[in-house]
């Protein structure tokens, strides 16, 4: 292990308790449910391809573009009340900079809607680099994004933990030859994240740090 990236929403913050938030009042004023089936097809995804789901699934009239600046409003205005950040990961940023492990973090969200996540805890200066959607061409599930950020570090992407918790998330550093880490969550139960190379139940989750290739790899 000589580096490890983090995804953002819903691993390292309750950001899918926010954007069920948006998305239910977004989906209401147009007379739609926000389900259980439509979040988990949008989890993980860049904006055009969440918002063009969500345009198919409730038949829309909206554009992804419109119905993205308004979900951002209603984001940005949920956050500050109910963003608090997930079980462990303070922790695990301790332990990584005691190690001298080098991290960064690489998510599908909009530089716009990371930074209001991370100043609240002053989190921005303990990670290498940042990664956004603004940053590669092709969004998660595609690798591109994990192997920028191996190129970034200057290291093989096999070298490289990754953090994840959804499936396309997964698949994406699997295919980019990471070690994928899939963490247990709330709002993930019902993934079987066979891509993942290690399944663990939280941020504070032991095998974590262990980095066990071998004993700790659980498959699912």
């Amino acid at each position: 292990m000589r580096a490890v990236v983090f995804d953002m929403d819903g691993l390292m913050f309750n950001t899918e308790d926010v954007y069920t938030a948006a998305g239910t009042e977004l989906l209401r004023r147009r007379g739609h449910a926000f389900t259980a089936e439509l979040k988990d097809a949008m989890m993980g995804l860049p904006a055009q391809p969440t918002f063009e789901i969500m345009i198919r699934h409730c038949n829309l009239k909206d554009t992804w573009q419109q119905l993205s600046a308004e979900s951002d409003r209603l984001f940005l205005g949920y956050l500050g009340d109910q963003l608090t950040p997930m079980p462990g990961l303070m922790e695990l940023l301790d332990a990584l900079e005691w190690a001298a492990v080098p991290k960064a973090i690489a998510t599908s969200s909009r530089r716009e809607l990371v930074d209001p996540c991370l100043q609240p805890f002053d989190l921005e200066r303990r990670f290498h680099f940042i990664l956004t959607a603004e940053d590669v061409v092709q969004g998660k599930p595609n690798p591109e994004i994990y192997l920028t950020a191996a190129g970034r570090f200057g290291v093989s992407p096999a070298e490289m933990v990754v953090l994840e918790d959804s499936p396309n998330g997964c698949r994406a550093a699997a295919s980019a030859g990471a070690f994928a880490v899939a963490v247990r969550s709330e709002h993930n139960q019902q993934y079987g994240f066979h891509m993942a190379s290690l399944v663990v139940d939280s941020l504070a989750d032991p095998r974590v740090l262990r980095g066990d290739r071998h004993r700790n790899v659980v498959r699912t």
